[in-house]
C-alpha cells in the first residue's frame, strides 16, 4: 500500500490518491468522514473549522460499498475556495493584474524560506499553502481507509493526547482499545483525566488570550497486532524505525518513543526488558509491555504503544521576529489563521499515519490482492504462531 496526496491549504481540493488496497473490502464515504470530523475537533482550534466542513468524495476504485483493488482517489473540496479564487486560481494573470496577498516575510518555524530558497519562490505563499497543517485532512483520508482494512483483521487503532504545556494526563494502562477511544473522544482535548483536561483547556486559553501557542505529547495504542511483522534482516524493514519516521512526517513533530522510550536510559536492564511468558490459550506473550511491542524492529503481539512529540504551532498572534526577503529589512512574522493548540487534533492525525504504516506492514507480508484471501492468510499465520 502506498499514497500520494495533493492540494493546497486554500487551493479547490485536497486530493489522496491510494494504491494496494485489496479487492472485495467494504468501504464506504461514511467511515472516512467520520476520522475527517475527528480531526476538526479538539479545544483550542482556530476558526478554519468553522469555515471548512471536511467532507470526502470517493471518485473511483470503489464500486456499491466494495473496492476494487485498483488505486482509491479521494476528494476534500475547501468550502473556502470562492474567497481565494483569485489569490489562488490556476489560470494565468493578466498582465495589469496585482498579485493578491504577496508573502516575502517568511515565519520563523515554518517551511517557508527554506522553501522559497530551495524551489526559488519570492512569494511565500508558493510555499506555505501547501507546507501547511491542511494536507493532514488528505492524510487522515489514507488513514481512514486503513482503519477500515486492519478493523476487518481484528486490529484496532485509537489515538489520544498524553500531554499538553507540561501537564501530564496519567492512563490506566488496562484499559483496552476501545475504551480507550471512547473515554478519549468525550474529553474536548482527548485525553482520560479530568482534572488534567481541565487544567490542559486552562492552558491553551491563557496561551490564545497571550497570541501564543503550546504543544504537547499524543499517543497511539494499537491492540490486536499479531507478532513478527516487520523484520530485523535490513534497516529499511524496521517497523517501529517506518512507523517513527511517519510520525515524525506530522507537522511540527519533532520526537517519537515507543513504550518507556527516552526513560528507558535512565533505567536498569531488569526494569526495561519485558520478560516472555507461554499459554495454551494466548500462545507467547509478555509479562510487560516497557518496549510499546517492539523487539527487534518486529512486532511482539503485544499492543504497540508510540508517542509523538508536537510543538507549539509557530503561527503567533504575537508574532516573531522575521527579514523581508525583499528589503532584508526587520519585521514581524505575518500571521495566517491559526490555532493556539492543536495537539488534540494531532493525535487524530497520529493515529490514522500509524494505522497505514501498519496495514502496509500487513499487506507486504500476506497475499493481498483479495481481502477474504489476505483476511485468510493473517488468521492461520496467527494459529500457527500461537502453537508455535
Amino acid at each position: 500500500m502506498r499514497y500520494l496526496t495533493a492540494g493546497e491549504s486554500h487551493g479547490k481540493q485536497l486530493t489522496t490518491i491510494i494504491e494496494g488496497v485489496p479487492s472485495h473490502l467494504p468501504l464506504v464515504a461514511d467511515q472516512i468522514n467520520e476520522s475527517l470530523i475527528r480531526r476538526q475537533g479538539g479545544h483550542g482550534r482556530g476558526r478554519r473549522m468553522q469555515i471548512e466542513k471536511d467532507l470526502v468524495e470517493i471518485t473511483s476504485g470503489v464500486r456499491h460499498g466494495y473496492t476494487l483493488g485498483s488505486p482509491i482517489s479521494l476528494v476534500v473540496h475547501n468550502d473556502d475556495f470562492k474567497h481565494w479564487r483569485d489569490i489562488m486560481g490556476d489560470a494565468p494573470l493578466a498582465e495589469e493584474a496585482e498579485v493578491r496577498r504577496t508573502i516575502s516575510r517568511p515565519r520563523p518555524g515554518h517551511a517557508d524560506l527554506n522553501g522559497g530558497l530551495k524551489y526559488g519562490h519570492r512569494d511565500m505563499r508558493n510555499v506555505l499553502e501547501r507546507s501547511s497543517a491542511r494536507e493532514t485532512a488528505a492524510r487522515v483520508g489514507a488513514g481512514a481507509v486503513a482503519k477500515v482494512l486492519l478493523r476487518e483483521l481484528g486490529i484496532e487503532v485509537a489515538g489520544y493526547v498524553r500531554e499538553i504545556a507540561g501537564i501530564v494526563s496519567e492512563v490506566d494502562e488496562t484499559l483496552s482499545v476501545q475504551e480507550r477511544a471512547a473515554i478519549s473522544e468525550a474529553s474536548p482535548v482527548r485525553t482520560f483525566d479530568e482534572q488534567a483536561a481541565g487544567k490542559m483547556m486552562e492552558a491553551i486559553d491563557q496561551a490564545k488570550k497571550e497570541g501564543d501557542s503550546i504543544g504537547g505529547v499524543a499517543e497511539v495504542y494499537v491492540e490486536g497486532m499479531p507478532p513478527g511483522l516487520g523484520s530485523y534482516v535490513q534497516y529499511d524493514r524496521k517497523l517501529d524505525g517506518r512507523i517513527a519516521g511517519s510520525v515524525m512526517s506530522i507537522n511540527a513533530f519533532k520526537g517519537v518513543e515507543f513504550g518507556l522510550g527516552f526513560e528507558a536510559a535512565r533505567r536498569n536492564g531488569s526494569e526495561v526488558h519485558d520478560e516472555i511468558l507461554w499459554s495454551e490459550e494466548r500462545g507467547y506473550y509478555r509479562r510487560t509491555n516497557r518496549l510499546g511491542g517492539f523487539e527487534g524492529g518486529m512486532t511482539t503481539g503485544m499492543p504497540i504503544v508510540v508517542k509523538g512529540v508536537m510543538k507549539p504551532i509557530p503561527t503567533l498572534y504575537k508574532p516573531l521576529q522575521s527579514v523581508d526577503i525583499e528589503t532584508k529589512e526587520s519585521f514581524q512574522a505575518s500571521i495566517e489563521r491559526s490555532d493556539s493548540c492543536a495537539v488534540p487534533a494531532a493525535s487524530v492525525v497520529m493515529e490514522h499515519i500509524v494505522a497505514f504504516e501498519i496495514a502496509k506492514a500487513i499487506t507486504e507480508e500476506f497475499p493481498s490482492d483479495y481481502f477474504p484471501r489476505l483476511k485468510r492468510a493473517v488468521d492461520d499465520y496467527r494459529k500457527e504462531v500461537r502453537s508455535f
